[in-house]
């Protein structure tokens, strides 16, 4: 079976590392990954703990596919109960650790407690140790993971890491693996620097490790697989040459780009700053920004993005770390860093990317902040003796400057480190927060794509556009086109992407599959891999019992109904540019729908049926 059937616990504050059976009656109920670290974190967890108290836990989990030949295969997840926003937090990476956790024998690592001092875990095949840290203590993520492979001579291993954010708890700060792949959402980070843990250290050799099912009709699902990616114009064109990237351009002609804190939905600067761009020879040394697309572990798409900076940009003098390649401009953070902001300098936006990068902070959270403070500051709330330089919309010294106060917790960076809610709130202007549940949103407007703005009031992680993409039928047709302004049948697909997309985040594949993949591409995959019958009907039911999961736990936490809104701008400020012009969320006509196609009461309730139904 695709389980390697067991557990790491480690004891933070005991120093103790100890194995355990994995749970397969929980297996067989969650799959893997998001849905059986989600299981276990509730099991454990009161859904009421402080974030950073000792008694939240922090969980390293992966799927049943991670590791495997399935394509895409190497996704773990990091679970946990997230500062930012108070509610579940599952952030999902990418790159080779997930793969080689997988190989060193263990499904998932637990950590309880707050260690007295710093300290990174060791794992090598099935040992485990703690390691004194105080060395690496203040190092950035890059530092970090060099200093551990030359301390044991092994360029092989692979290290999870937080940077300075983590360590100084910035609500959004992320977990960095493989030097640019990062669990980078809902404050994971600030979690594990709030436990004294600094890094988890990866060696893993087992060819043993886990068994395939049935061989056979494995390799035969996962080759067919293989070739309907490669077929797909999305995933065997588009994000290979342009990455994420490809939908900047995009996004904007629809009219549904976020501008200057979403006063706009579009920006006049996107070209600027899009995929495109990255491919354009720089006048200055006849280079383009990207160097070469990446994959993680098993992907056969490689959107990852590799780029090198303009040597003479003003960001990266006396700076020699920014002047190799490294990881490049994604969509969601070329947005967060530029349109988000009005500013449209490329090789800053890379530059302030690779702070992200190195120092663990999500770019998303970081960008749309500073779009806040930047709407504050124009409307006199804020003020230059305050922020300590100039904060107008379209700066890009200013989006710099925050950037490395951030990553350093020093000055105004500090307040920014707090997320836009607390920001806001803090001036006295909370309207101005565009979040749901405390995060701030992605890369589009819930005005212009009516779906994605009920995805995003309805996600229990807070504002999300991997819990349900509905940009996939409102922009690419996938499976169906919707046009973006109708709200008829868009609660009944969100749910599916949502139940579909929990399945995903449980095996152990890269959701971007989804744009070429149905659920009868995905289920011959899992069928072959894991002991068991797993017929499409089940799977559902297993997606559809991992987000009342989640649900549970936030109710139990303390969020209601209320907490599925969107900001006042987004209900009454219409868009005003645009193929959407005019537009403003039908917020209000899809969400009662939702409730009762989930089997919720009209306060947003699993009914008693529903429970059972479940078995939650």
């Amino acid at each position: 079976m695709a389980w390697t059937k067991n557990v790491l616990r480690v004891n933070l504050a005991a120093g103790t590392c100890m194995q355990e059976p994995l749970n397969m009656d929980w297996a067989r109920d969650y799959l893997g990954q998001r849905g059986l670290g989600t299981k276990y974190f509730l099991a454990e967890v009161d859904p009421k703990v402080d974030p950073f108290a000792p008694e939240n836990k922090l969980i390293f989990v992966t799927g049943p596919l991670t590791g495997t030949m399935a394509a895409t295969g190497g996704r773990y997840s990091v679970v946990t109960k997230g500062p930012l926003t108070g509610a579940i937090a599952c952030s999902n990476s990418g790159g080779y650790f997930g793969a080689e956790l997988k190989f060193a024998g263990w499904d998932m690592v637990i950590f309880e407690g707050t260690a007295p001092k710093p300290v990174y875990l060791l794992i090598t095949d099935g040992k485990a140790e703690l390691v004194d840290a105080a060395h690496l203590w203040g190092k950035t993520v890059w530092e970090t993971e060099e200093t551990i492979k030359k301390q044991h001579q092994d360029p092989q291993i692979r290290v999870a890491s937080i940077g300075h954010a983590g360590e100084i708890g910035v609500l959004y700060a992320g977990i960095v693996n493989d030097l640019h792949r990062a669990a980078g959402r809902s404050g994971v980070g600030a979690v594990m620097g709030s436990k004294n843990l600094k890094a988890v250290a990866v060696r893993g050799t087992r060819t043993d490790a886990y068994q395939i099912a049935n061989p056979d009709a494995f390799f035969t699902a996962v080759d067919a697989g293989k070739k309907a990616l490669a077929a797909n114009g999305v995933t065997g064109q588009g994000l290979p040459t342009y990455g994420t990237q490809v939908l900047m351009n995009v996004i904007n002609e629809l009219g549904a780009l976020p501008t200057r804190n979403h006063r706009d939905v579009q920006f006049e600067s996107a070209q600027a700053i899009s995929g495109e761009a990255m491919h354009e020879k720089r006048p200055t040394d006849g280079k383009a920004n990207l160097v070469t697309n990446g994959a993680c572990f098993g992907c056969t798409i490689a959107c990852g993005r590799i780029s090198r900076m303009d040597p003479g940009h003003f960001t990266i003098k006396d700076k020699p770390q920014y002047q190799g390649a490294s990881g490049g401009l994604e969509y969601e953070a070329a947005w967060a860093l530029g349109a988000a902001n009005g500013v449209s300098d490329l090789e800053a936006l890379t530059y302030a990317n690779f702070l992200c990068n190195e120092h663990g902070f999500d770019p998303i959270s970081f960008g749309a902040t500073v779009g806040a403070a930047m709407e504050l500051y124009d409307l006199g709330i804020l003020t230059k003796e305050e922020v300590g330089f100039e904060l107008p919309f379209g700066s890009t010294e200013a989006v710099v400057k925050l950037a490395e106060l951030t990553a350093t917790g020093e000055g105004f960076g500090k307040v920014i480190g707090l997320g836009s809610k607390r920001l806001c709130a803090k001036y006295g202007r909370p309207e101005l927060s565009m979040t749901v549940k405390g995060q701030e949103f992605p890369a589009y407007d819930g005005r212009g794509l009516q779906g994605m703005g009920l995805a995003y009031a309805t996600s229990n992680r807070g504002a999300c556009h991997l819990r349900g993409y509905m940009v996939s039928p409102e922009v690419l047709g996938i499976p169906i086109k919707m046009e973006p302004q109708a709200t008829e049948g868009k609660p009944a697909m969100l749910k599916a992407f949502q139940d579909l997309t929990a399945v995903v985040d449980s095996s152990g594949l890269c959701l971007f599959t989804t744009f070429a993949w149905g659920l009868s591409d995905i289920q011959p995959q899992i069928q072959g891999a894991c002991e068991g019958d797993w017929s499409e009907d089940r799977l559902l039911l297993v997606g559809e019992r991992i987000w009342n999961l989640e649900r549970e736990f936030n109710l139990a936490a303390g969020l209601t109904a209320k907490d599925d809104n969107l900001p006042p701008r987004l209900m009454k400020e219409p868009a005003k540019t645009g193929p959407q012009k005019g537009a403003v969320s039908k917020l209000d006509v899809m969400l009662p729908e939702y409730y009762q196609l989930r089997g919720w009461t009209p306060e947003g309730v699993p009914t008693a049926e529903t429970r059972t139904r479940l078995g939650v």
